[in-house]
C-alpha cells in the first residue's frame, strides 16, 4: 500500500464521515420544522433516502436558509432558558445575612428564645454555639 492510497483511503472516511453528517442534520431538521406538514416530512425523507446526494443537495438548496434560521431559533431558546435557570438558582439562595435577620425578628417577636437564636446563629455561621463543650476553653468537644 503506497502513501496515496492511503491519503485516499483517508479522504474516502472523510467524505463519508462528512456525509454522515450532513443526512443525520438534515433529518434533525425535517422533523424540527413545526411548519412541515407530515406528508411533506416523509417525501423529503423519502426522497433523501432514495437518492441521497441529489436528496441532500436539493434540500440544502430549496431550505438551506430556512434551516439556519430553525438552528438558531432553537439555539436562542436553549439559550434562554438556560440563562432563567441560572438566574432561578442563583436568586432562590438567601444569603446568611437574610438568615440571620430572620432569626433576629422571630427573637424580637418571641418566637424563639435568645438560647436558640445564640444556637441558630452559631450554627449559621458554622462556628460552635455559646453553650457548647467546643466553645468552653479547656474542654474538648466529644468525637462523633
Amino acid at each position: 500500500m503506497t502513501f496515496w492510497d492511503i491519503f485516499l483511503s483517508i479522504f474516502w472516511f472523510m467524505l463519508l464521515f462528512a456525509w454522515i453528517w450532513l443526512l443525520i442534520t438534515i433529518l434533525a431538521d425535517i422533523f424540527r420544522d413545526h411548519e412541515l406538514s407530515g406528508w411533506g416530512k416523509a417525501l423529503w425523507v423519502l426522497f433523501i433516502i432514495v437518492v441521497p446526494w441529489l436528496g441532500a443537495l436539493v434540500y440544502l438548496i430549496a431550505r438551506g436558509r430556512s434551516m439556519n434560521e430553525r438552528a438558531l431559533a432553537q439555539a436562542q431558546r436553549q439559550d434562554q432558558v438556560f440563562r432563567q435557570y441560572v438566574q432561578d438558582a442563583a436568586g432562590n439562595q438567601s444569603s446568611a445575612a437574610d438568615e440571620l435577620a430572620k432569626l433576629a425578628i422571630l427573637r424580637d417577636q418571641g418566637a424563639i428564645s435568645e438560647q436558640e437564636f445564640a444556637h441558630a446563629k452559631a450554627k449559621l455561621l458554622g462556628t460552635p454555639s455559646p453553650g457548647s463543650a467546643a466553645a468552653q476553653p479547656g474542654r474538648q468537644a466529644p468525637v462523633r
